[in-house]
């Protein structure tokens, strides 16, 4: 039997067993499982590789999209460009452990930004690992950003302070990459001055648990278009499992 899984930590509500364990019956897969592997530390990533010599592919989610990187021994060139990674594929090489790298979180951005390219000008929230698919994402697609962070780390880097209403105005694209408003901490939303958010807004959220977070709600009732992060989490782990087959 085949596994694969998700690293991260910590892993309470996931998407993904459920979404593969309905794939894996939809589409008669009867050689594969799939489980959580919640790691308090990524150097508890070697043991686990170890202990479970059945593993063949791992999605990685926070924090460890740049953590796991010096783990790995092969890294993609997009995912080397993007800098994080959330896909592995795993292989076992005589007495080794081959780890190969890639990033499929930026083939679920741009399906998720499909029509939205007529909005120039965008505010990413947020400046950890799957930030930086939505950066690259962006780039590709000609979208201009500013990157909104609760500790700017480059003179390139607003805070939040920053973000006055003309701000929100002139970026008519709005991205969240954060936890904030996740499951269970549903009350909880990037401060932001929603006032300023219109119908000319497209308002999307990684998040998918819950649905709709409560900056989609605040979004909404100003008109504005919104999205969370199903879609992205559908193409990432359609792409992943690929990846992870492709001989």
């Amino acid at each position: 039997m085949r596994v694969f899984g998700l690293i991260g930590y910590p892993l309470s509500h996931s998407f993904s067993p459920g979404y593969f364990s309905d794939k894996f019956t939809r589409e008669n897969i009867n050689d594969a499982v799939y489980r959580l592997f919640p790691l308090e530390t990524i150097q508890s990533l070697p043991l686990l590789l170890q202990n479970e010599p059945a593993i063949c592919g791992l999605n990685v989610t926070i924090p460890y999209k740049q953590q796991v990187i010096p783990f790995l021994s092969e890294i993609d060139d997009m995912a080397l460009k993007i800098g994080a990674v959330n896909t592995i594929k795993v292989e076992r090489r005589d007495s080794s452990i081959w780890l190969k790298g890639f990033n499929t979180d930026f083939n679920g951005v741009l399906e998720s930004l499909k029509g939205a390219e007529h909005h120039k000008t965008a505010l990413v929230l947020g400046n950890g690992g799957a930030a930086k698919a939505v950066l690259y994402a962006l780039e590709h697609l000609g979208i201009n950003y500013k990157l909104v962070s609760r500790t700017p780390a480059t003179p390139q880097q607003i805070s939040y302070q920053d973000v006055t209403p003309s701000l929100i105005k002139e970026n008519s694209l709005i991205i969240n990459t954060t936890p904030l408003g996740m499951y269970p901490n549903i009350d909880a939303c990037p401060p932001l001055p929603y006032d300023a958010i219109s119908a000319d807004h497209f308002i999307f959220d990684l998040i998918y648990n819950p649905q709709e977070t409560l900056l989609l709600k605040k979004a909404k009732l100003k008109g504005a278009k919104t999205l969370n992060g199903l879609l992205m989490l559908h193409t990432q782990a359609e792409t992943a499992w690929h990846l992870w087959n492709k001989v």
